[in-house]
């Protein structure tokens, strides 16, 4: 009787442990992507003051929501992507404000999100984030990019940098890996099934231009020493600054620093407006 007692309670636990896995396998991009929900995906935000809404079409044929503004003749373009539980709207009210008010935007929200079509991935947000570039590049030709990204977006926005000729690059609360993420907040789960792997470490390293990192330190979403090792990755020059906040109130806390950092990299005559 004791054998059948014992076998019983071994197993159960792996069992339960096989159900958790499987789970996971089939909701982790739930998990990774909480803003695209059926629910978001139907909302509809006001107009905001100073962009223009605009659609984008893919490659692949989705269409995407997106916030656009034109910079002011000779100033650069801001081409940002938000978190994974953000809207486009949130980065482009920041970035029409002082000190980037000479500098147009350009902030997309992804397949899936509120607005978009699709369903996100990590293929899927990469090539939003090209159609994106190519969207700024039609609407204003010739105007430097620079490439800023929060969270999730800093992955899209690394991605982009080693792909794309740009301005520079400017970071908040990046992460190295998804799976390194993956293994801080799951421990228990093995990485390996990890369908959208983010992989930024490996990307940076071939990015040109300046790159400005800015983490808060008491960020319990992605903790500082993850950014730490992302700028360990990337280029000799790269500039890391670990600010008071958390993952959204370290949120353009350096924006002054950054503006003044790229704006100074924009060819001659220069962005001259007031």
């Amino acid at each position: 009787m004791r054998r059948p007692l014992v076998l019983a309670l071994l197993l159960v636990p792996l069992a339960v442990y096989a159900v958790v896995v499987g789970a996971f396998w089939v909701f982790q991009r739930d998990l990774l992507y909480p803003g695209a929900t059926a629910a978001r995906a139907a909302l509809r935000f006001a107009p905001l003051a100073g962009t223009e809404p605009i659609r984008i079409r893919t490659a692949d044929g989705e269409t995407l929501h997106a916030l656009w503004r034109a910079p002011a003749p000779g100033c650069g373009l801001v081409v940002t992507f938000h978190g994974n539980g953000s809207v486009p709207e949130s980065h482009a009210a920041r970035f029409v404000r002082a000190p980037w008010r000479d500098w147009g935007v350009l902030a997309v929200a992804y397949r899936g999100y509120a607005g978009s079509t699709g369903r996100p991935s990590e293929a899927g947000l990469l090539a939003d984030g090209r159609a994106t570039l190519a969207e700024a590049r039609a609407r204003a030709p010739g105007a430097p990019l620079l490439l800023h990204g929060h969270s999730l977006g800093a992955a899209v926005a690394v991605a982009m940098a080693a792909e794309h000729p740009h301005l520079g690059l400017y970071l908040e609360a990046p992460f190295d890996s998804m799976t390194a993420m993956a293994r801080l907040h799951f421990p228990y789960l093995p990485a390996a099934l990890l369908r959208d792997t983010y992989r930024s470490d490996r990307l940076i390293g071939a990015v040109t231009g300046p790159i400005l990192i800015v983490h808060g330190d008491a960020d319990p979403v992605i903790p500082a020493k993850y950014g730490r090792r992302l700028a360990d990755a990337a280029p000799e020059g790269t500039r890391f600054a670990v600010v008071p906040g958390d993952h959204i109130s370290l949120l353009g806390t350096r924006d002054a620093e950054a503006e003044a950092l790229f704006r100074a990299r924009i060819p001659a005559p220069g962005c001259v407006a007031g």
